[in-house]
């Protein structure tokens, strides 16, 4: 299942006030949930019986998040649950640094979910004015990572 398609599937989940919402494509199973047991973890991976398949995932409601009040300017948000990389590998050059000149489509970090890195792009031309997530810190589907101005 793509990416685009587990995006659509969320903002549906998030948009409806449903609770669940369980697809089955052939081998590839999806469950998305608003509301997580308390304390319990983001992702709860199930032993893959194929290396094709797509492990069940339990997306909650992100919490609200506060501004961050010394960057004013377009957020590029994670798209996804998963771990934020500021490089392709550990020890790899960073993807932008603050200051730095980004064009739309520019790959600015990684977001590694269910066992695949994800490369998150620029959304719009600007100048990083900050990065709000550290390297290899969980994120939240919405969470503010960069700020470009």
């Amino acid at each position: 299942m793509d990416l685009r398609k587990l995006k659509t599937l969320i903002d549906l989940v998030q948009q409806s006030g449903i609770a669940e919402l369980e697809i089955t494509e052939g081998e590839e199973k999806v469950r998305i949930s608003r509301f997580g047991a308390p304390g319990a973890p983001m992702m709860m991976p199930q032993p893959m019986a194929m290396p094709a398949t797509v492990m069940p995932v339990e997306i909650a409601e992100p919490a609200a998040e506060a501004a961050p009040a010394e960057a004013e300017g377009h957020a590029v948000k994670s798209p996804m649950v998963g771990t934020f990389y500021r490089s392709a590998t550990p020890g790899a050059k960073v993807f932008v640094e603050v200051g730095q000149t980004v064009k739309t489509g520019d790959t600015v970090c990684i977001i590694e979910a269910m066992k695949l890195l994800n490369e998150i792009e620029a959304d719009r031309d600007g100048v990083i004015k900050a990065i709000l997530v550290e390297n290899g810190q969980p994120v939240e589907y919405g969470q503010p990572l960069f700020v470009i101005d």
